[in-house]
């Protein structure tokens, strides 16, 4: 028996037991498998570290970066991102690692192709932003963050105006804005400014088209959801449960 599953501290928008699940039926894996873990502090990750034959954790909001003391070590990947969004269970315990980074890069490379983005605003400075943030340093993509409460070299939403929109051609939601079922909410941007030139890559995958994605593409933006994203990770997470 082989035991995976997700935490995080609501889980009913998760598609990874379905993801997971359905990989291990197709691939006959009756062994495995995968659950939901809905935990209201981090400190109840002891307990789910206590299950029988567990042997690897997704992690997502609000956990990424608040789970790192309870682990005995981290990869490399997690160390340049400073979150964990996968756990390997190990004989040394239990060791971070970060997919996110590789899902993201890889889907921004393959969804821009030869168009150059000099700059990003990143919306968000969670576990998903420093992954984000790190994909696009690798990239050469100067990224600043946007918070509702700035930290020095941050913007605040309220800073951002035309300059901001015609200067980043990027911008990313890292936040849960607009996620299903709160479908109405999205970032505050200045969604007037947007236009053809500007592309809007939204990490939410549940709905489909976000409100944040549906306000860029009214102004001529290209928009683009996580689902991509999701799928890298989740395989890059399975081979790292793997290796």
């Amino acid at each position: 028996m082989r035991q995976f599953g997700l935490i995080g501290k609501k889980l009913s928008h998760s598609f990874s037991a379905g993801y997971f699940n359905t990989k291990f039926k197709n691939e006959g894996l009756t062994d495995h498998y995968y659950a939901l873990y809905e935990i209201s502090s981090i400190e109840e990750i002891i307990r789910i570290f206590g299950i029988p034959h567990l042997a690897g954790l997704n992690v997502t909001i609000p956990y990424k970066q608040e789970i790192i003391p309870f682990l005995a070590d981290l990869d490399s990947s997690a160390k340049k991102v400073g979150a964990v969004n996968v756990v390997k269970m190990s004989p040394r315990g239990p060791v971070g690692y970060n997919s996110d980074y590789y899902g993201f890069q890889q889907s921004l490379m393959s969804w821009l192709g030869n168009k150059s983005i000099e700059k990003a605003l990143i919306l968000g400075t969670g576990g998903a932003a420093k992954a984000v943030l790190a994909a696009l340093e690798d990239l050469n993509i100067a990224a600043t963050s946007v918070s509702r409460n700035p930290a020095p070299g941050q913007l605040g939403y309220s800073d951002l105006n035309a300059e901001h929109i015609r200067e980043y051609k990027l911008i990313v939601n890292t936040t849960p804005l607009g996620m299903y079922p709160e479908v109405e909410i999205f970032p505050d941007i200045p969604y007037e400014y947007l236009d053809q030139d500007n592309f809007l890559y939204d990490l939410i995958y549940n709905p489909e088209t976000t409100a944040f994605m549906k306000m860029g593409a009214e102004k001529g933006a290209r928009v683009k959801n996580g689902l991509e994203m999701l799928h890298l990770q989740a395989e890059r997470s399975w081979e790292i449960w793997n290796s």
